[in-house]
């Protein structure tokens, strides 16, 4: 059995994000609002986010319990959709009859320009990128990913965010699919594809994030990181630069060979390394690239730049320039092409 808590009840103290015993899991509300706050561009969101990406250690480790406890979300049956997310600033819940005074006023969304739907290709263009980063967090943090059925087809409700009362065209799901949400399925498919390939992308236990033990050959013993945050200029981030305002984009490195699990042979789990690099600002960064802990180089396994192909795999050098409002993660080692999944199936 798996215990779930949607956190929440009226009245002070009623929001117990992180409160719950053992065994359980959590709706990590707190998920929610800073993957929300810092893709939409808000500053001093940096520490908060890479907490919330690596599986919110400061709610959950300290009573025991383990990154699963985490139930991450980026959307949930009430609130706006993850199209509606990034189409509108304002509750358009005039259909409901309450006066539009019904849902919650507070939905850290961005409508990128213009409120609800739109002609203009560069608008759609950069909510199409913004479904993509977001769909990419949420399965590429540890922790357990919690995705709203539509939500990979770009599911609108036309901004209403309070939809229990509707039983119409508000809450039903159109299969009827354009290109650009056809598109969307296949990138929801793909990288759900690649979070279940790999255990180092949903790790059992919390990163220590400092220096641990790997034996190495014979009787080496060596001390290597299991994860690293790096500014765009290769250097590690400092601590000043955690919570400053103007930090909007970061590298993290997760070791591969430092997962700390056996499978059911005894035998030490190793998968490959992964650098992530996110840029929540308008304009560019150019990221000087760590090296890879095995030495290999880096190369590309998404950008959601890419509209047309973002699981294209070029080796990459030295620096790479992550465009505005956009994620990159980079691997070690080649990774196989998902193949294509035809609509019956």
């Amino acid at each position: 059995m798996k215990l779930i808590a949607e956190p929440w009840d009226v009245g002070d103290g009623g929001y117990q994000v992180g409160q719950f015993p053992v065994l359980w899991a959590e709706w990590n509300g707190k998920y929610r609002d800073t993957v929300r706050r810092f893709w939409k561009g808000d500053g001093g969101q940096l520490s908060d986010f890479a907490y919330r990406l690596t599986g919110s250690s400061d709610l959950y480790q300290f009573d025991g319990r383990k990154p699963y406890a985490s139930i991450n979300f980026v959307t949930a049956h009430d609130g706006f959709t993850l199209c509606d997310l990034v189409s509108y600033d304002q509750k358009h819940n005039e259909a409901n009859q309450e006066d539009n005074k019904d849902g919650s006023d507070n939905n850290d969304s961005w409508n990128m320009g213009v409120e609800g739907p739109t002609d203009d290709p560069a608008i759609n263009k950069l909510r199409e990128r913004q479904i993509r980063n977001f769909l990419a967090t949420l399965m590429l943090s540890q922790g357990v990913p919690m995705l709203t059925g539509g939500d990979e087809v770009a599911r609108s409700q036309q901004g209403n965010n309070n939809c229990y009362c509707q039983d119409n065209e508000l809450t039903w799901l159109d299969w009827n699919l354009d290109e650009s949400r056809t598109r969307l399925r296949e990138f929801t498919r793909k990288v759900i594809q690649l979070r279940l390939a790999h255990p180092n992308l949903h790790r059992r236990k919390f990163f220590q994030d400092r220096e641990i033990r790997k034996k190495g050959e014979g009787a080496l013993v060596r001390m290597v990181k299991d994860v690293a945050w790096f500014n765009p200029d290769g250097n590690e981030v400092s601590d000043e630069a955690w919570n400053a305002e103007w930090s909007r984009a970061i590298a993290v490195l997760l070791n591969g060979q430092t997962l700390q699990v056996s499978n059911e042979d005894g035998e030490w789990i190793i998968d490959d390394s992964f650098l992530l690099l996110v840029n929540a600002a308008h304009e560019g960064v150019e990221f000087t690239l760590p090296p890879s802990p095995c030495g290999n180089p880096w190369a590309q396994v998404i950008d959601t730049e890419n509209i047309e192909d973002p699981f294209v795999q070029p080796t990459v050098g030295e620096k790479v320039i992550l465009g505005g409002r956009s994620l990159n993660l980079l691997s070690d080692k080649p990774q196989e092409t998902a193949p294509s999944v035809s609509p019956q199936n």
